[in-house]
């Protein structure tokens, strides 16, 4: 009972900011699952709290990485409303070889070039591992503002390596939303699959 009880306080007491960020990251996410546009705005409050978590645990890659979320999800706004043909709403489509190619490359290059700059000049954790899930959340989520089916898929590889890297860090609230993520991830695949046959469907009847 006493070390449950030091858990949930481990858990729970030191990190209300940290719980403030989980919820609104759940939020748009289950958003974005959903199409709604209404994952953006709710992003950019979780990433903004996130800078402050992930500095405390000295993840400075994914402190980085909520930055660029935040600049990404203004940017996914804009596309969602006006990335279509002729500045129309922006419907779901698969993802083309040539962006398949240079999504592994960047990947690639920044896990090894800015791992490699974590390990040898900063205090942080875990360097390239850190790096290799930001360049994938990256990517990520530049399909998602792209509106391409298979950023789930590249988000739950990312949400598998999130789960251990974060307990081990002793984030537990965070680490129980990546698990969570994954779940979302799978839910977000299928219900964009159907999102998209619906539109081709669409597309064909009025052929």
């Amino acid at each position: 009972m006493q070390s449950l009880l030091e858990f949930i306080k481990a858990a729970v007491g030191d990190s209300p900011l940290e719980w403030v960020a989980v919820l609104t990251g759940f939020a748009c996410v289950w958003l974005a699952a959903r199409e709604s546009l209404w994952n953006f705005p709710v992003a950019i409050v979780s990433c903004g709290l996130y800078i402050v978590v992930y500095n405390s645990a000295r993840l400075y890659s994914d402190q980085i990485l909520q930055v660029l979320f935040i600049l990404f999800s203004a940017y996914g706004w804009y596309q969602w409303l006006y990335g279509g043909r002729g500045k129309t709403e922006l419907h779901v489509s698969r993802t083309q070889p040539q962006e398949w190619v240079a999504v592994a490359v960047f990947v690639a290059a920044y896990t090894i070039g800015f791992g490699y700059y974590l390990q040898h000049h900063t205090d942080a954790a875990l360097p390239h591992w850190d790096s290799f899930t930001t360049a994938g959340s990256l990517a990520a989520q530049y399909l998602l503002m792209r509106k391409r089916l298979e950023n789930w898929l590249l988000w739950i590889v990312v949400d598998v390596l999130y789960v251990p890297i974060l307990w081990y860090k002793q984030l537990y609230p965070t680490s129980a939303l990546y698990a969570l993520y994954l779940g979302l991830a799978v839910y977000g695949y299928l219900e964009w699959r159907r999102a998209m046959r619906k539109g081709q469907l669409r597309i064909q009847e009025a052929e």
